[in-house]
């Protein structure tokens, strides 16, 4: 697997495009609606959030790709979810994307909808297919059209998550997959106030398409939690188009070399999205070895994520690997506390769930890090996990204190 170039956007495949515009959801002249669009219809393939709430744009995403069809493009608001409002709130993306549709010159159910922002509030259809005839005019292959696509769809991020990867098959034809992501607070698994989109130019099968991105998920952007909240909006979605020429087929060692390199990808956008979470300063990697279960490793992983005081100590840049236990013995995992090991950035704090022999200047000086690693060893068995999350500080409070206004 190849990244062929430092910069990397979601139309680097062939035969895709993307277009970001200001339709004026927000307001302030930025971004706020993008558009992804495939040359010929794609075999498309999606992951959402367990929430059972779910915003309407995503419902109708779902009833969608629930048919099995090919489809041509999604379109991606922000500032609002699109969530909450009632029969409505359907009714609005069907017209959204039937306006798309005829812009596009397709059918409507050929067109995905999703939504990010406020919860509560009716979305302002009428100012998304306003600006739908501008938003098609301008789409492109080129880099900045799809870096406008991604920037469209940025609520809270302090910066664009976008990766790509080549891989090249056994018969020597190459296969471009590209991803771009959204998310920074409400972040908590499964998915969470995040839309994922991955683009990839090869014919594959629909539901290997589905084991494919259901894999890559489960140990990537469902390991990501920024502050314990799962939203209502979102989705992870793979496009495949075969403008290539080239052909995946299950069980072979090109359909694994594909699968190693969605779930690369998929790992490097959830390692941005815990990076960027509100108002965060730390990025923190959680991870445990000598779990007795698969079960129990997950629970520790997701304890110490996402326990605000653990967050806090990180952010305060204090070792108190006490809160590390605590978060432990209260997770539902089994394990003997007094064969617990902790290690904070390489450096061990405790040994047999006691204080172990370390300078906690030595600790205090690893802790000034941005990248913030929680190993723990419980000695039990061979079950391993990790997680990504980032620091709880005082922007946070802010941003979220005033997300409506």
């Amino acid at each position: 697997m190849e990244n062929e170039s430092i910069e990397s956007y979601i139309t680097m495949p062939k035969g895709f495009k993307a277009a970001g515009i200001a339709c004026g959801l927000k307001g302030n002249g930025s971004l706020d609606l993008n558009i992804l669009e495939s040359d010929i219809p794609a075999t498309v393939a999606g992951v959402y959030t367990s929430n059972i709430v779910k915003g309407h744009s995503l419902q109708r995403t779902i009833d969608v790709i629930s048919k099995g069809n090919p489809v041509r493009a999604v379109i991606v608001n922000a500032r609002n979810a699109n969530a909450c409002v009632g029969r409505c709130g359907y009714e609005d993306a069907e017209l959204i994307a039937g306006s798309a549709a005829g812009s596009i010159g397709c059918k409507s159910d050929e067109i995905l909808t999703a939504s990010t922002g406020v919860i509560g509030i009716r979305l302002p259809a009428e100012l998304v297919i306003s600006g739908i005839p501008s938003l098609v005019s301008s789409m492109s292959s080129e880099p900045e059209d799809a870096h406008n696509a991604e920037r469209a769809m940025m609520t809270t991020d302090t910066m664009p998550k976008e990766v790509s990867a080549t891989i090249t098959l056994a018969d020597g034809k190459e296969v471009t997959i590209a991803g771009m992501a959204k998310g920074s607070g409400m972040i908590c698994p499964n998915l969470a106030t995040m839309i994922g989109l991955f683009t990839t130019d090869c014919a594959i099968d629909r539901d290997f398409l589905s084991k494919c991105l259901s894999k890559a998920v489960s140990h990537t952007f469902n390991r990501v939690s920024v502050d314990g909240d799962t939203s209502v909006c979102d989705m992870v979605l793979v496009l495949a188009n075969g403008a290539s020429g080239a052909s995946i087929t299950a069980g072979t060692e090109d359909a694994d070399l594909f699968e190693e390199a969605l779930t690369s990808l998929s790992l490097d956008l959830a390692k941005m999205i815990a990076s960027d979470g509100e108002g965060a300063s730390k990025f923190i990697e959680v991870e445990v070895t000598g779990a007795a279960s698969e079960a129990d490793a997950k629970l520790i992983v997701s304890a110490v994520a996402k326990s605000p005081l653990c967050k806090t100590a990180i952010f305060g840049e204090d070792a108190n690997w006490g809160r590390i236990l605590t978060a432990l013995g209260y997770s539902g995992a089994k394990f003997d506390p007094n064969k617990v090991d902790c290690y904070l950035c390489g450096l061990e704090v405790c040994r047999d769930g006691a204080a172990a022999d370390y300078s906690e200047d030595e600790a205090a000086e690893l802790m000034k890090a941005h990248d913030i690693n929680i190993s723990l060893v419980l000695h039990e068995g061979e079950y391993s996990d990790r997680m990504f999350t980032c620091d709880f500080t005082y922007d946070y409070v802010k941003i979220n204190g005033s997300y409506r206004s």
